[in-house]
């Protein structure tokens, strides 16, 4: 059973730093695309990167302030995302996703939040001014 767990959610003061960790277990498969997504209040969930053994990609918001990085190690991997330069609008709960058994690379542009199945339950981030 695929099963993936954030950690690294919390409150900082605009201008700050956090750095979330997605720890995953049970993937068995060859390929991997993982991914950051999160949700604020009163707006729909986003994409912020995502990331597999190639490269990483980010949203428009998240380029320059945020680094995406994934580590694999026998049966497992974990997912990092370093948040520097944080805003208010930050805020929200972060979630980690993996797509199954394909690549980032190998679907289209348009597509790239589309297909993850397998979902963490989130960490909060808040941020305040």
């Amino acid at each position: 059973q695929v099963r993936l767990l954030e950690s690294g959610g919390a409150s900082v003061q605009a201008g700050g730093a956090l750095k979330l960790s997605c720890r995953v277990s049970g993937y068995t498969y060859r390929r991997l695309c993982m991914a950051w997504f999160r949700q604020s209040p009163g707006k729909e969930r986003e994409g912020v990167a995502t990331v597999d053994e190639f490269v990483g990609i980010y949203a428009d918001f998240a380029k320059g302030r945020f680094s995406i990085s994934l580590d694999s190690a026998k049966n497992s991997y974990t997912m990092s995302l370093q948040m520097n330069s944080l805003k208010e609008e930050d805020t929200g709960m972060y979630y980690c996703a993996a797509r199954e058994n394909r690549y980032c690379s190998a679907v289209h542009e348009g597509s790239k939040w589309d297909d993850f199945i397998y979902w963490g339950q989130g960490t909060q981030v808040n941020v305040a001014s």
